[in-house]
Parts: C-alpha cells; structure tokens; sequence
C-alpha cells in the first residue's frame, strides 16, 4: 500500500501544547477508526509553523477525506516513491 507525507501548514504549530497535540491526535485516530483499517497514520513531525504526517493509504483521496473529515489542512500530498538512509550508500 503506498505511503504518504502530508505537508500541513499550522501556524504557531511548534508552540501548541501538550493537551493540544493530544487533543488533535485524539481527533485524527477516531477519524482513522470510522475509515477503518486502509488507512494509517505512522508518524508526524513538528516543525514552528508545519506538520509533516507520514500515512499508509490506498489513495490521495482518503488522506483528503481524513483531512477533511477531521478539520486538519493537507496543503501538499506526496507519495513516497523510495526511502533512503545512511545504509543505502553501502554497497
């Protein structure tokens, strides 16, 4: 199933709380309950005024549905198309 990286812009999302972070994590995981299973959220990185999600999911569409069913941004989707790390430079 392919993975994605959604670019959310959030302004200020770097100086949002703890209690926010898990009341917006509490939103998205029952978003991704009512989908059901083809649709996962892996990861999300902070930065001061973006959040980067990484997600699994069958199509762009259903990360726009999650988006949109849960109230969030999702400004740029990109499938992943390979991933590297420092052990690909080995032979």
């Amino acid at each position: 199933m392919p993975k994605y990286v959604i670019e959310r812009e959030i302004s200020g999302a770097g100086k949002l709380s703890a209690e926010e972070f898990q009341g917006i994590s509490q939103k998205s995981c029952g978003v991704l309950q009512e989908m059901g299973p083809q649709i996962q959220w892996v990861e999300s990185f902070v930065t001061d005024d973006k959040i980067y999600c990484v997600y699994i999911a069958p199509d762009e569409e259903a990360i726009r549905e999650h988006a949109q069913k849960g109230g969030f941004p999702a400004d740029r989707i990109s499938e992943v198309r390979a991933m590297i790390d420092p052990t690909t430079a080995e032979a």
